[in-house]
């Protein structure tokens, strides 16, 4: 592999569809502006990484289809060094099962045989399959909780009454390759973001966890005995009498519950985690001094006036 440094020539976006317009005009744009920001991103990791030969050649070539994928892949929050893996087979998991929809209704789809995530059915998530100049053979499918997509280098055929091709005997050899080196190969050389070392994005963090039968007891006595002394401290002992709170079973069983803007109780819901502490004594003497070169010279003080 070689470090390569070429300028790529640029694609006008919109270049070719003067002539359209409406809705498939403004979506041949849209596409044309999309391939051209996935065009740029692989040049720009090709000026800093190592790939195969001909990488961008085939960016010059790129298609709608797998523009759409990469695309996909930075949107659910892949950056420009995390490119070069990608385009090198790493294996990317993305806790988004609309992407498995989204990529196998794309043009030139066709289902797969692999041997990613067994533990999937695939007679209803079958892994799909797509080829193109850039991602030679694109491969995707289901998780638990999302999408995976790997780039290989060779497409194969597996299964069926076929019969083995070139292609299957040349996947093969990858994966000797692979089993020697514990590197996925990729379009465009190698790659330790294997299966079991996957690239994650978007990951879900927010997992909902049962609490133990004991704290769960301590947490609602204590939220009661916060909404007793919210109720007598607040408003006057008359008006508390009046006006009870609502008797809730459990007061605990709302806590860590999804609602819609500020709704929850503090840092068991959906509000934002605060932690303040005192200024440092320097800190408040930097920002004292630029809040006074902002506000200017004081009238009142010695020699403040105008000269």
């Amino acid at each position: 592999m070689e470090r390569k440094h070429p300028a790529m020539p640029s694609l006008r976006p919109g270049h070719g569809h003067a002539g359209r317009s409406g809705a498939a005009g403004r979506a041949a744009r849209q596409a044309d502006r999309q391939r051209e920001r996935v065009r740029l991103m692989i040049q720009i990791t090709a000026r800093a990484g190592e790939y195969r030969r001909g990488l961008l050649h085939a960016v010059s070539r790129l298609s709608p289809e797998e523009a759409q994928i990469l695309s996909d892949l930075e949107e659910h929050g892949l950056q420009v060094p995390q490119m070069h893996d990608v385009l090198c087979g790493g294996h990317v998991l993305v806790d988004d099962p609309g992407l498995y929809d989204r990529w196998r209704a794309g043009k030139g789809s066709h289902p797969r045989i692999s041997s990613h995530h067994r533990d999937i059915d695939k007679k209803r998530y079958p892994d799909i399959g797509m080829r193109g100049h850039v991602v030679r053979e694109k491969l995707h499918g289901r998780t638990a909780t999302g999408t995976w997509v790997q780039l290989e280098k060779t497409p194969a055929a597996f299964g069926g009454s076929k019969m083995p091709s070139l292609d299957d005997l040349r996947h093969l050899m990858d994966y000797v390759v692979y089993r020697c080196t514990g590197s996925n190969v990729g379009p465009w050389g190698l790659s330790r973001m294997t299966e079991r070392r996957p690239m994650y994005l978007s990951p879900l963090v927010a997992v909902p966890t049962a609490l133990t039968a004991p704290v769960a007891g301590a947490l609602s006595t204590t939220l009661r005995r916060i909404e007793q002394s919210d109720d007598t401290t607040s408003v006057s002992g008359e008006l508390a009498g009046r006006f009870p709170p609502p008797e809730r079973a459990d007061p605990g069983a709302e806590l860590g519950q999804a609602l819609t803007g500020r709704g929850g109780r503090g840092l068991f819901g959906s509000s934002e985690v605060w932690v303040t502490q005192t200024p440092s004594r320097i800190a408040a003497r930097v920002l004292r001094e630029r809040r006074d070169e902002a506000s200017g010279p004081d009238p009142a003080r010695p020699g403040g006036g105008a000269q």
